[in-house]
């Protein structure tokens, strides 16, 4: 069976897989780094546009090793899971420093490196060094377990070295950047994780999960991921035609990327209760302001988290009293600095930000 599955794959890849990618093919390892990396918890389609542009400014380690920080978080900013920018930035720097800025080959010196887990490490080391890892993603998982029946729950901390060894398994261990790509792009293009084309798949035979019906309910999960609900406001202080901004820092969302004044709450609060609160009491000071502007409640969800959070515009008549990490910026200057989505889409609305 496992021999049949190698064999169909590469036969599948090599005669009817037509998915195109800019990255498909390439043997450059820091490319293909960074094609991995964006594509982690994004789509193909979104991250095909932040890939070429990504290059394009930083081509090499050394572009992307001694650009500023700012920079590199505006080019990524909207692609979300912001953790995956500063590791790729660090490791950047790491490799120019201190491997002359020639990207590892060995598999065991790329996994080391921070923010490549197993699954980045098999796909540099097998596309573009030839080396024989297999790759093991959420395309894999799910082809493996319809094919073989596997019912254990991908979520246990065990499925991860079943799954593992299975692929190694079947791995062809002369082509085995060809291999991985295929069985990516076959999970991707037809055991979907929603309406499979089973009808025009070449494994279908002695696919257990298709022979037993049990192509809708394999793979599994053991639980359902609790979401916290979190309400923000954030507050857009502005004096002297400026506003001001700070770096989030700290194990928090969005950290490296900028903001506005954050109030956090256990329930949002409309405008006239936002001005009574303490916080904000004190940082006005007793300072003339005015309410510009406040935005309905937006939302937007992360993996382990529900936002809800609104906008609120006041103008002061002298400087806010802000923590110090603040730093004023003038409207036409905010362009240059990186926002999470959540901010961004309202900065997109309102033409002054």
């Amino acid at each position: 069976m496992a021999s049949f599955f190698t064999k169909q794959l590469i036969q599948w890849t090599r005669t009817q897989n037509v998915r195109e990618m800019p990255w498909k093919g390439e043997k450059d390892p820091y490319k293909i780094w960074i094609s991995e990396v964006i594509l982690q918890q994004t789509r193909v389609e979104q991250g095909r546009a932040y890939y070429e542009r990504f290059i394009s400014r930083f081509p090499d380690i050394q572009s992307l090793a001694t650009a500023d920080e700012v920079e590199v978080f505006k080019y990524w900013e909207g692609l979300g899971y912001y953790s995956r920018c500063r590791n790729l930035l660090f490791s950047a720097r790491f490799i120019y420093s201190e491997c002359k800025g020639i990207f590892p080959k060995k598999y065991a010196d790329i996994v080391a490196l921070k923010g490549i887990g197993p699954y980045t490490a098999a796909a540099i080391a097998s596309f573009a060094f030839g080396l024989p890892h297999a790759v093991v993603d959420g395309n894999v998982i799910r082809v493996l377990s319809r094919f073989f029946g596997l019912d254990i729950p991908v979520d246990l901390p065990s499925a991860k070295k079943i799954f593992l060894e299975r692929a190694e398994e079947l791995l062809d261990k002369k082509n085995p950047g060809e291999y991985n790509q295929a069985i990516m792009d076959f999970g991707a293009t037809i055991c979907k994780p929603r309406s499979p084309l089973c009808i025009n798949c070449p494994l279908q035979l002695d696919c257990q999960a298709f022979l037993m019906g049990k192509v809708d309910q394999l793979p599994i999960k053991s639980k359902k991921l609790e979401k916290k609900n979190r309400f923000l406001h954030y507050i857009i202080f502005e004096c002297d035609g400026q506003v001001f901004i700070r770096k989030r820092l700290g194990k928090d969302i969005w950290q490296n990327l900028f903001e506005f004044f954050l109030l956090e709450t256990n329930q949002l609060l409309n405008v006239e209760e936002l001005v009574i609160h303490p916080e904000i009491a004190v940082i006005c000071n007793k300072r003339k302001y005015q309410v510009l502007a406040f935005s309905p409640s937006r939302r937007q969800i992360l993996s382990h988290q529900r936002l809800e959070g609104k906008f609120f515009h006041i103008r002061l008549e002298g400087k806010p009293k802000l923590p110090n990490d603040f730093i004023a910026v003038p409207y036409a200057n905010l362009k240059n600095y990186p926002f999470p989505r959540f901010i961004q889409s309202y900065m997109k609305e309102k033409e002054h930000l």
